[in-house]
């Protein structure tokens, strides 16, 4: 069979599966997006209204599609609010075609690789028992796809109602981490059967139509527990909903680097991965980064000095425990709300710090220090910002046990990277690949990057080396992430790729036959940052 008319199947219409879908069709391929909600954006559907980028709009953009100006200033330097985003991501959509291989309300329940047994696949030399793509052709997927109406359209048999198996030659989990929440524990007699009003996750918050969630936290005592992004967005949203008569308490237990926008120093220039470690770097250069520690040190340190001259963040006990040097190297950072520290000043938000432990009574939470008996902060709305369990949507989509635990381990976060060749296929799970887990600074363009490496890798553009040498090279990205993590002090947002974005975006053009180096001039190439533009002649 002709490669171009093998199946292809994309799981999730985010960002990452918009990108893998227009980079498959435009080598050729016609694939299915099966998207499980009712438009294309992923997140950006489900999100509070005052939710907006954090980083700016130059830096988060596609690398061949502009925001619109109605959307960015001349320079790319605003940020633009959600729904602006999500109609972006639907522009884009549309512009290349990617909209009509869409079939929303399709939620994957499962995926099975049919042709090899596990056994076999484990001996296998070459990646999918070839090396290429689609393997030798005896191999496939079988995806487990529930939809609303239970008419499915495509080749596939009927396993009763609204639940049908499609077969496809290759699959793309473009999945995200952000779909199953994390809560806490609780002590017997402290969790959330004892409290009198409502208890509820962010996530599930956030997916609320924004008149219902106003109208949740509308004249109540609001407690949100957590200190991220989220939790601080959602805590300068039911301020500025109720005022200081309903005062909105945050409870936390350490505080991350909640930075003013206006003031945010970043940058992607290849000089600066000079002073990280990086995967498979070599003596040499190993040796510069171990010199240059103390510059990026002295750097960090000043960044830290001017933002805790600039933002209150010591007057409020919100200093992170962190440096800021850790805090970035680990991409534990994010933008604080507007007059967030003035909504604090105003009575309209309490900022309680919980050094022990945080349970339930029947008016509100308690919370419990080492030292004392515990304080009960009143509340009619608890709003649980806790996190996610981020591999569990990756290992869950596997029907089989193993290919879940090999993709994702369920290693109680030991693991500080993914074990995935370039971050998108694993060594031994045949023609299967994930774009959109790692995070980084902006992380759109690297899912673009992703996308158009994998397209590559459908059209046989991508050479991959025997299993063996794909796994050393996952050993080294595991050994980077352990240095990472203990350089981070243990705030390393796992597979994050902050620090060494160039880096790997260079690996991943030298696979694809393109130059890595994309500026013109030596000077610009080392002190210009690196952004989506660079790269907009890969297709």
């Amino acid at each position: 069979m002709d490669a171009k008319k093998k199946r292809v199947a994309i799981v999730g219409a985010g960002p990452s599966g918009l990108a893998a879908c227009k980079h498959a069709l435009a080598k050729g391929f016609r694939p299915v997006v099966f998207e499980s909600g009712t438009a294309v954006g992923g997140v950006w559907n489900r999100t509070l209204a005052s939710t907006r980028l954090q980083t700016t709009a130059s830096a988060y953009r596609f690398s061949d599609f502009p925001w619109p100006p109605a959307s960015a200033d001349d320079e790319g330097l605003s940020f633009p609010r959600h729904d602006q985003v999500a109609e972006y991501m639907t522009a884009y959509a549309r512009r290349f075609g990617v909209l009509e291989r869409v079939r929303f309300g399709y939620r994957v329940l499962g995926a099975s690789y049919v042709g090899a047994t596990e056994q076999e696949v484990a001996a296998w030399e070459r990646w999918s028992g070839n090396g290429e793509a689609f393997g030798d052709g005896t191999g496939e997927w079988h995806l487990t796809v529930r939809h609303g109406d239970g008419d499915g359209d495509g080749e596939g048999e009927s396993e009763g109602g609204s639940t049908q198996i499609y077969r496809f030659d290759f699959l793309i989990l473009c999945i995200g981490r952000y779909g199953v929440a994390k809560l806490p524990t609780f002590a017997d007699g402290r969790g959330p059967e004892v409290f009198r009003g409502r208890v509820l996750h962010s996530m599930e918050y956030s997916a609320m139509a924004h008149a219902d969630a106003a109208e949740l936290v509308r004249g109540k005592r609001v407690a949100v527990v957590g200190a991220g992004k989220s939790a601080m967005d959602i805590v300068a949203q039911c301020a500025e909903a109720n005022g200081s008569r309903y005062p909105c308490t945050m409870v936390y237990r350490s505080a991350h680097w909640m930075l003013d926008p206006k003031l945010a120093i970043t940058t992607s220039a290849r000089w600066t991965e000079l002073m990280v470690h990086k995967p498979g770097e070599g003596f040499a250069l190993s040796l510069l980064a171990t010199a240059l520690t103390p510059l990026r040190w002295l750097i960090s340190k000043l960044a830290e000095v001017y933002y805790k001259r600039t933002i209150p963040m010591q007057e409020y006990g919100m200093v992170p425990d962190g440096s800021f040097s850790q805090g970035s190297l680990g991409w534990r950072i994010g933008v604080l709300p507007e007059g967030f520290y003035d909504r604090v000043d105003d009575g309209s938000v309490a900022l309680t710090r919980c050094r022990g432990s945080v349970g339930f009574c029947a008016d509100g939470l308690v919370v419990l220090d080492d030292d004392d008996d515990g304080v009960v902060v009143g509340a009619d709305v608890v709003i649980l910002s806790t996190g996610f369990h981020i591999d569990r949507p990756l290992r869950d989509v596997f029907a089989s046990p193993r290919f879940g635990e090999m993709v994702a381990p369920d290693d109680g976060g030991a693991a500080a990277v993914l074990p995935l060749y370039r971050h998108c296929v694993h060594p031994r799970v045949p023609q299967m690949a994930v774009v959109g887990y790692v995070e980084s600074g902006s992380s759109i363009y690297p899912y673009e990057m992703m996308a158009k490496w994998v397209a590559h890798l459908l059209d046989g553009a991508v050479r991959l080396p025997p299993v063996r040498d794909m796994e050393r090279d996952v050993a080294e990205w595991a050994r980077w992430g352990r240095w990472a993590r203990r350089a981070c002090g243990g705030f390393f947002l796992k597979s994050c790729i902050a620090s060494v974005t160039t880096w790997y975006h260079d690996q991943l053009c030298r696979d694809m036959g393109h130059r890595p180096r994309r500026k013109a001039g030596l000077l610009a190439e080392w002190l210009q940052p690196y952004g989506p533009t660079d790269y907009a002649g890969i297709q």
